[in-house]
C-alpha cells in the first residue's frame, strides 16, 4: 500500500508535506480535542519542519510531538535528534506544542531507562495522527538497522520502544516499534534524491527484511505507507 507523490524541489515538499500533516493534526484535535506526531531526526526533515512549525492556524497547545528514534545522548549534543526538532519545529506558533523525548539522563538504555522512556509515551496520545519516517541509503528507518542487535524484537515486539545497537548507527539508540509507529492516521515516508529514490526502488524489490529494514514498513498492509521525494 504505496502512495507515492513527487515534488519537483525540495521548498514545494516542505510546504506540501507540511499542509498534509497540518491537517492530521487539526482532524485530531476535531475528533478528540488532542493531537499526536512522531517525527524523524537528520537533516532532511528540517525544512518541513520550519514549514510546520510557522503554521499559527494549529492549535499547537493541544499538540504533543514526540520522536521515531533517538540517539542516546544528551540535547547539548549536535547528534540529538530532540536538539533538531526543538531548533527547527518548535519554534513560534509550534513552541505552544508539548514535547516527550525518548531520551532519559542514564548512561544507557537499559531496563531502567526504557522503562523511563515507556512511562513518558504513555502521556503521548494514542494513536498518532502522523508518523513521519525518513530512510538511510542502508535501508533503515527509525532505528531498524541492519544488523541491529534487537531489530527482531523491534519490528516484532507489542512494545512501544526497545534498545536497539548496530554497527552502522553510532550510539546505542531507542526506537518506537513498528507495532508503535503503525498506530497512526497517517503515516509518511519523507525522502529526498537520487540516492534515496534508488535505495526506495531497491527496498521494494525482493530480498530480506534483515537486508533493508525500511520493507518492514513497505511490506506491511496495516496502514498505507504516503512517500514524500524530491530530486
Amino acid at each position: 500500500m504505496l502512495d507515492r507523490r513527487n515534488f519537483a524541489g525540495k521548498d514545494a515538499l516542505a510546504t506540501a508535506l507540511s499542509e498534509a500533516i497540518a491537517g492530521d493534526l487539526a482532524a485530531g484535535v476535531a475528533e478528540r480535542g488532542v493531537a499526536s506526531l512522531a517525527v524523524s531526526g537528520g537533516s532532511t526533515p528540517a525544512r518541513m519542519f520550519a514549514a510546520l512549525g510557522a503554521r499559527s492556524d494549529l492549535d499547537w497547545d493541544k499538540v504533543t510531538v514526540t520522536l521515531v528514534d533517538e540517539r542516546w545522548v544528551d540535547e547539548s549534543s549536535d547528534r540529538s535528534n530532540a536538539r533538531l526538532v526543538k531548533q527547527k519545529l518548535l519554534q513560534g506558533p509550534a513552541s505552544a506544542a508539548k514535547f516527550v523525548p525518548l531520551y532519559h539522563n542514564e548512561s544507557k538504555p537499559d531496563l531502567t531507562a526504557i522503562a523511563k522512556t515507556d512511562a513518558a509515551l504513555n502521556l503521548v496520545p494514542s494513536p498518532f495522527d502522523a508518523v513521519i519516517l525518513g530512510m538511510g541509503n542502508d535501508g533503515h528507518t527509525a532505528s531498524f538497522f541492519p544488523d541491529g542487535d534487537t531489530l527482531t524484537e523491534a519490528l516484532t515486539a507489542h512494545g512501544p520502544v526497545v534498545a536497539i545497537e548496530a554497527p552502522g548507527a553510532g550510539e546505542p539508540r531507542v526506537t518506537l516499534t513498528l507495532k508503535r509507529l503503525l498506530q497512526t492516521r497517517s503515516l509518511y515516508l519523507h525522502i529526498e534524491g537520487e540516492d534515496k529514490e534508488k535505495v526506495l526502488e531497491k527496498a521494494l524489490g525482493q530480498g530480506p527484511v534483515e537486508e533493508m529494514p525500511v520493507r518492514a514498513v513497505l511490506r506491511q498492509t496495516q496502514k498505507p505507507v504516503i512517500v514524500f521525494w524530491c530530486p
